[in-house]
């Protein structure tokens, strides 16, 4: 078999009798399989964060190289996910998302068998090109199960995903970190992505078509076909509209913060208010998990009181999110209650800012054949964002750093919480400049 033939999508099945009652068991169990794996997908990814403090702890690497690491998985996901998600359209869901997430578990497993900043920084930088396989083929699974009057809401639901994933990783692999070591940490992570790949092996399908089932998406006949140049112009369209790169900026300066307290929020809490691995992992757990009601709220809400503008929404709930990301950061040690308020702000926000600024507002204003690419551009600016805030804080954080006369590292995190909060009101400024460009273009 050609790996082709291995990735393409398959077959229309005959048609068979089957009652809605049969086609509904099958979906479901499809859409739980494939949520599951996203989750997974995020547990492959995460680990690293969790062992970031017990690899300097242990002299294994630096702060800027853990960095330098971290900022190689944004770079490659970025990239990877505009170009696996296209190819995603073409393939064979199921293989295609099951053969990311098990190289994925490879990585993982060989992060554990490494010390070499070199070596990790490849590793993680592949990891970050089979992880982009992930997310595309959740979105075709949806756009083939579920007609426009569903999809919406399963979107909400199978983006939740991502929290769960988080909190596993926060919670089950700190643990195992702090127990057994930051190897034992990449091993879970490694043999957690191997289960995913055996769920959705086993449990998710390709389209209804491949089932036997009618196809949700009916294909248009040859004259209602968008001819190419009109669709390239659609999409030139977006490329040129200054309103799109204004939110691009916006959600590169929102994926600073975002992954700023994902990627070094355990870090931040254990050295710099004193908390144990355990304990700041799972401070940071509360972010993924009160973030899954802004996830699975935020497009009702807009919806149904805003009657889908969103401009002036995104506005106020950018601001809160600064607020209370700016309450986390420089609250006084011991003060647990107000960190865990300013962080459980901090998610909820987060989890809305992640639909709207992540690509729902992009499509809002622009053309339906062309929102691939505005999607496109949302994500690859996100994750420069965080590519570029992961490397800068590495380095901020060796810089700030001193020395005592006992040889203990004091680390200074006051430079780094303005750089974070800085980028978040950025965000703020970007997503107000959004909405008035938006109101003259729908004026004119």
């Amino acid at each position: 078999m050609s790996i082709l033939t291995f990735f393409k999508a398959s077959p229309a099945v005959p048609l068979k009798d089957y009652t809605e009652k049969m086609f509904k068991s099958t979906r479901m169990k499809s859409f739980w399989a494939f949520s599951f794996a996203y989750a997974i997908c995020y547990v492959c990814r995460l680990s690293f964060n969790v062992a970031k403090p017990a690899l300097v702890n242990n002299g294994v690497l630096t702060a800027t190289e853990l960095g330098v690491i971290g900022s190689a998985i944004f770079i490659t996901y970025a990239v990877g996910k505009f170009v696996n998600s296209a190819l995603a359209d073409h393939s064979n869901i199921v293989r295609f998302l099951s053969l990311g997430l098990f190289f994925s578990a490879l990585a993982n497993f060989a992060m554990g068998m490494n010390t070499s900043a070199i070596a990790l920084t490849i590793i993680w930088a592949f990891n970050g090109w089979v992880q982009s396989m992930g997310v595309g083929p959740c979105v075709v699974a949806l756009s083939r199960w579920y007609d426009d009057n569903e999809r919406g809401s399963y979107y909400g639901f199978w983006s939740v995903a991502h929290n769960v994933g988080e909190g596993i990783t926060f919670v089950v692999t700190a643990a195992i970190i702090t127990t057994f070591g930051w190897r034992f940490g990449f091993n879970f992570a490694g043999i957690m992505g191997l289960l995913g790949v055996l769920v959705a092996m086993m449990f998710m399908k390709d389209s209804p078509a491949a089932c036997g089932f009618k196809p949700i998406i009916q294909l248009p006949s040859k004259d209602e076909e968008l001819d190419n140049k009109e669709v390239l112009h659609h999409q030139w369209a977006v490329v040129k509209n200054p309103a799109i790169w204004i939110l691009a900026v916006a959600s590169c300066c929102m994926y600073v913060a975002r992954y700023g307290v994902n990627s070094w929020g355990v870090f931040f809490l254990e050295n710099g208010k004193g908390y144990t691995t355990i304990e700041a992992a799972s401070i940071i757990s509360i972010n993924s998990i009160v973030g899954i009601i802004g996830t699975v709220v935020s497009g009702w809400l807009s919806d149904r009181f805003l009657h889908g503008k969103r401009n002036l929404m995104t506005v106020a709930v950018c601001l809160l999110n600064a607020i209370s990301l700016a309450m986390f950061l420089f609250a006084p040690e011991g003060a647990t209650w107000l960190i865990i308020i300013g962080l459980s702000i901090f998610g909820i926000t987060l989890g809305i800012q992640l639909c709207f600024l992540g690509g729902l507002l992009a499509t809002d204003i622009s053309h339906k054949s062309a929102s691939g690419i505005a999607l496109g551009m949302m994500g690859v600016f996100g994750y420069a964002g965080a590519a570029a805030g992961e490397l800068l804080t590495g380095i901020m954080i060796d810089k700030t750093t001193i020395i005592n006369d006992a040889g203990e590292k004091i680390y200074d995190f006051d430079s780094l919480s303005y750089f974070w909060v800085g980028a978040d009101l950025l965000s703020v400024f970007a997503s107000v400049l959004f909405s008035v460009v938006v109101y003259y273009q729908m004026r004119k």
